[in-house]
């Protein structure tokens, strides 16, 4: 087997077992069985840009349709909850497109636990202790959530936030400005 960036004039044949990877823009006009697309988030699909320039978003929701119009069979979309960027790991929503495709249409899927090796040492600060007086593995009490333990801290000040695995209702990420939580 081999691996070959190729443009569209030199696509695979009907009969041959292949895996297309293309950007969106060029899968127009294109029909496959399956069609994977990864990275549906708000800040990276739409992209930050485009929801800050006028006609921005309409222009990514478009570039959105087609990929999502490429599948005849099956399309699978992925995000992730959180992503490391230059060094730094930032929680992220799913798009906002994904809001919009009828609900009968989804079958969501969830698959925990799952987490990349950084390719490099990264520098971060010692986040033992947050400014806020909380500390990892410290265990804490919500109203709404239940009992859990802070696993995590991403922001400082006004936006600053815990991530908590709660022992009933999994891993939250909550605004510490506005949780109310509660030392045990």
């Amino acid at each position: 087997s081999h691996a070959a960036l190729e443009s569209g004039d030199n696509q695979a044949a009907d009969w041959e077992d292949s895996v297309q990877l293309m950007t969106m823009h060029s899968a127009k006009g294109l029909e496959f069985k399956l069609v994977f697309i990864a990275g549906m988030e708000d800040g990276l699909f739409p992209h930050q840009r485009s929801i800050l320039e006028p006609g921005g978003l309409e222009e990514e929701r478009r570039l959105c349709y087609v990929a999502i119009t490429r599948s005849m069979q099956e399309l699978t979309v992925s995000f992730t909850e959180q992503r490391m960027l230059h060094g730094v790991y930032s929680h992220s929503q799913p798009s906002r497109f994904l809001f919009e495709i009828p609900e009968n249409l989804i079958n969501e899927t969830h698959q925990l636990g799952v987490l990349a090796q950084p390719r490099a040492p990264i520098k971060k600060k010692n986040t033992a202790q947050h400014e806020s007086g909380f500390k990892l593995g410290q265990r804490v009490q919500h109203s709404s959530f239940g009992d859990g333990t802070i696993i995590g801290f991403e922001g400082d000040g006004d936006h600053a936030r815990a991530q908590v695995n709660f022992e009933n209702e999994g891993v939250k990420w909550l605004v510490l400005g506005y949780a109310k939580l509660k030392l045990m």
